[in-house]
């Protein structure tokens, strides 16, 4: 089995400029994308931050994270078995909500049991993987196609349960009323097969 081709930002940006003239001007105003920040993650650690930063700001959620991991000195990121071994109560010391300790100590038993076999998921198609993570509790859709994003960077995801995209294209396009999935999806099959970094600048084209 082969791995799933990653984004390749040039290829990319080129594509979206000449497809859609509304986007293209605003990538143009914009800087180029930063580095993925995620990259070279595990798929426990990546799991476990996304789970702890569900409706938080990037700011409490760093904070968060850092306590977290602080909790196994020594340690750039716990183990799924260094995970279920600390007390429900010490991680809630962290910052978590006593839902996302039992989220993160779900996601580290499906991985310590051989349910989510992690090495394969970056093999698999895009829907097959949120297919697999869905089953976990605590993972939702939204959860799943941050991971695709971010985490094993495919390069054509949308999410359409994401506020900031739904905003973002209401905004850019001029929609009076938010957007329904049939205008959105007409919009963006022509960013295909580039719809990752597509959102990424509808994301910032917030801030304009």
């Amino acid at each position: 089995m082969n791995r799933h081709p990653k984004v390749n930002y040039k290829r990319a940006v080129k594509h979206l400029t000449a497809a859609d003239p509304v986007l293209g001007k605003v990538i143009k105003k914009l800087p180029p994308l930063p580095q993925n920040s995620r990259r070279g993650a595990t798929i426990f650690s990546a799991l476990v931050r996304e789970i702890i930063a569900q409706q938080l700001s990037s700011k409490a959620a760093r904070a968060i994270i850092k306590k977290f991991r602080n909790l196994w000195p020594g340690k750039t990121f716990p183990l799924p078995r260094d995970v279920l071994r600390m007390p429900t109560e010490k991680i809630r010391g962290a910052g978590l909500s006593y839902a996302k300790v039992s989220y993160v100590k779900e996601i580290a038993g499906a991985i310590e049991r051989g349910q989510l076999k992690t090495r394969r998921l970056r093999y698999m198609e895009d829907e097959a993987v949120i297919e697999e993570l869905v089953k976990i509790k605590g993972i939702g859709r939204w959860t799943a196609e941050m991971f695709l994003m971010f985490v094993l960077e495919r390069p054509d995801v949308f999410s359409h349960g994401d506020l900031g995209l739904r905003k973002g294209i209401q905004k850019l396009y001029g929609f009076k009323k938010p957007p329904t999935v049939k205008q959105i999806e007409k919009i963006i099959a022509a960013w295909q097969p580039h719809r990752t970094v597509a959102s990424r600048y509808l994301w910032r084209s917030l801030d304009l």
